[in-house]
This record gives C-alpha cells, structure tokens and sequence, in this order.
C-alpha cells in the first residue's frame, strides 16, 4: 500500500481534473489554461478542501514558472525576501504561494506590496477567512480575489468514486450519500474519510459496503467540520440570531446543536441566548431573560450531557416567545440623548438636600412623593431634565407582555396630562 495519503495521490493536476471549476470565473481559466501573458496574482479564499492548493499548483504547471510555496505559520518576512532575490536572478517568473496567508500581520503583507507591484513575483494566496476582514487594502488592490465555495454533491460524489477505485471497495448509495454529508463539501476530509473506513474495514471488499456499515463508522469517528474560530462560527451564529428573531425553532436547535457538536463552548451560546432574550424579546416576555439566565445556571450544575436539555428547552422558548426590540430601541435613543445633553441640569425637586445650604438652594423643593398620591403616581411631575431631545425613548409595541405595558403607559402619560 502507498504511504502517500489517498488525498495527494488523488490531487488533481490539471484543470479539467479540477473538481471546482464550474464555481470560478470562466475568463479566468481560459487565461490560466492558455499559459499565456503575466501570471495573475491571486487571493483563493474559501473553506478548508475547496481547492486552494490544488489551484495554486495547477496555475503554476500552467506557466513557465518556478513554483515557490511558504506557509504563513512557519515564514516570515526573511524568507519572502529570500524568494525575491532569487526571483531576479531567474530567467522566468517566479509564482510564491502563501498558504494561509490571513496569518501575515500588516507589516508582513505589504512586504509583498512592491514586489507584486513590479512584477518580480506573481503572488497567490490562501486563505479560509474572509480577506477583507484579515488583508490589507492595499494588498487586495494588486490581487484578484477567488471565492472557491464547498464543494457540491456531484463534485464530492466524482471525487469519492476515484477514491473508491483506487481503494478497490465500492459503498452503496446510502453509504456514499453519508460520507458525502459528512465531508460538509471538504473534498479533502472526505478522501481521508473515506481512506479511514476502508482501513477500519480491512481493505478491499469484493460486495458493496452498506450504509449502516458507513454510519457505524462516522457515529465512532465523532469528526466534525465546525471551526470554533473560523468563519463557520460566525455564520452558525448569525443563522442562530436569525432563526430565533425569525420564530423558527426548528432552524434555531439545529444551528444551536450543530455548533455544540462541533465544539463550541456551551458558555458562548448561552451568553448569545441571554442577549438575545434582552435584545429582542425584551418586555414582550420577561420570562425569556429569567429562563436564558437559569439556563447558564442549570448548565453550571449539570453540564454536559444533560445541560443540552436545558440549551434545548431556552432555545424553544426564545423562538415561539412574542418578540419586542422597543428596549432596545430606547437604549439607543437614550444614549443618543446623553451624548447630544450631556450636561442637562438635574431639576432641583429631584435632588436631596443633603445640607442646610443646599436645601437653602432649593433641592428637593416641591418633590411630590408618589406612594402618598392615588394611583401610586405624582401627576405633572418633570422629571426629565429640560431641553433632553428625540423623547419618548420607550415606545411599547402590541406584542405580548408589552401591550399591557403600553396601555398603562398611555394611561399614566394621561393622567399625568390631565392631572387626576
């Protein structure tokens, strides 16, 4: 057997062998497959096993060119440099891909700026987070950006069948369809997949491997594609927002548990679930911030496994809860009143006359207290400073909860118009 693993040994090397090449601009690959003019400089962002590498090596069996690769992890400025003068010194062009190249600080980065610029090496760069979060303006300005998606269903199914004949085992519809999803569109994780069952499996088999064969074989390897730092974990998160301000709980727990069996730290969800029931259910149901922030505790309690049934039980309640953003709406009318009034004067009647001068000043003269009023409320009172703007802050909607709010806020507001 070949110590090379399946997934180099598979690695496509020309452009029609490229699985992902109906994603990317058609232009483009007509000027990689001519070989001819200045090789392009690249930026390839898109999830790990999309075909970054590869492309970058099949651009570079494209041209007359020295292929030079370096990994952000390990290189650094010393080394670009040492490509460059090596570059000058050849009669082709240099092409210097740099994987995972987001790790460059900015210095780094624009240590490529005036080499690209003038043409003494051509750049590519891989990257799995989004290059206009983590590279330079001016370091995108001289490159093209490629988004290489994950890879689809047909283009994994192409890529397990090589894998299978070269193997010498064959998987059955079911087994292939769950390799496939279990890849999540990694063709990379599903050829070292698909390499560890057949050596659980004991090699080559002459009858098709069944799919429950191939479920046993993922519910063991408990692998996941979910990256707790990654981009993935901020579009899980959003999609998790969403789904709750969107009332679907079905959506909200698969978001929610699939981050959880990736890795995620339970903590974060839960903080994300207590902002949410703040944020978005607010007065509409005061229960939600009650039960999100019993939830934190219930988990502190029991952990994991059983704290899952508590992350559950919040989750259901955040997305079928009536949803209300008003306070948060008057948060941020409220600040914006205080950075356009910072230095309103507190009215005198609001003020405790804490000394006999400052009772002489007028503090807290005329002060109403409202618990010896009827109703509990002091009609005609100000207690807002004078010249305040963007008043009211805090405007109830009809959902929920917040529906008899607004109706005895509209009541009080009346009553302290009319005085009785």
């Amino acid at each position: 057997m070949s110590r090379i693993p399946l997934a180099e040994r598979l690695r496509p090397r020309t452009l029609d062998e490229f699985s992902g090449i109906d994603q990317l601009d058609q232009s483009l690959v007509r000027q990689i497959r001519s070989g001819a003019g200045r090789i392009p400089s690249l930026i390839l962002w898109g999830p790990p096993g999309s075909g970054k590498t590869t492309l970058a090596k099949i651009l570079g069996g494209c041209y007359e060119c020295e292929f030079v690769e370096l990994s952000a992890v390990l290189a650094g400025v010393k080394d670009v440099r040492e490509v460059v003068e090596r570059a000058k010194t050849l009669a082709r062009p240099t092409l210097l891909f740099v994987d995972e190249i987001h790790r460059f600080n900015k210095g780094q980065q624009d240590a490529f700026l005036p080499h690209v610029e003038s043409g003494a090496i051509a750049l590519v760069g891989a990257t799995t987070e989004n290059p206009s979060f983590y590279l330079t303006s001016a370091l995108l300005s001289r490159c093209r950006v490629v988004v290489l998606g994950p890879l689809g269903g047909g283009a994994l199914r192409g890529i397990s069948l090589r894998g299978e004949r070269d193997l010498g085992i064959e998987l059955d519809d079911e087994g292939r369809m769950l390799l496939e999803q279990a890849s999540g569109g990694d063709g990379r994780r599903l050829l070292n997949l698909l390499e560890s069952l057949s050596a659980a499996a004991g090699g080559a088999a002459r009858e098709p491997m069944p799919g429950a064969q191939v479920r046993e074989f993922l519910a063991q390897a408990g692998i996941s594609a979910y990256d707790r730092d990654g981009e993935a974990h901020y579009n899980l998160s959003s999609a998790l927002i969403k789904s709750l301000r969107g009332s679907d709980a079905d959506a909200a727990l698969y978001y929610a548990f699939r981050m959880l069996e990736g890795g995620e730290d339970p903590r974060f969800l839960i903080r994300r679930l207590v902002i949410f029931a703040t944020e978005d259910v607010g007065n509409a149901d005061p229960r939600a911030l009650q039960l999100a922030v019993s939830t934190l505790h219930a988990f502190e309690l029991v952990g994991l496994p059983e704290g899952r049934i508590a992350i559950s039980q919040c989750v259901t309640y955040l997305a079928t809860a009536p949803k209300s953003n008003r306070s948060y709406v008057a948060l941020n009318k409220a600040l914006d009143a205080v950075r356009r009034a910072p230095n309103a004067e507190v009215p005198l009647h609001l003020r405790n006359p804490e000394t006999g001068l400052m009772k002489g000043m007028g503090y807290g003269k005329g002060y109403v207290y409202p618990h010896d009023q009827p109703h509990g409320f002091a009609p005609g009172v100000q207690y807002m400073p004078k010249g305040v703007p963007g008043q009211p802050f805090y405007e109830p909607s009809e959902r929920g909860n917040e529906k008899t709010i607004k109706e005895r806020l509209a009541w009080l507001r009346d009553l302290g118009r009319n005085g009785s």
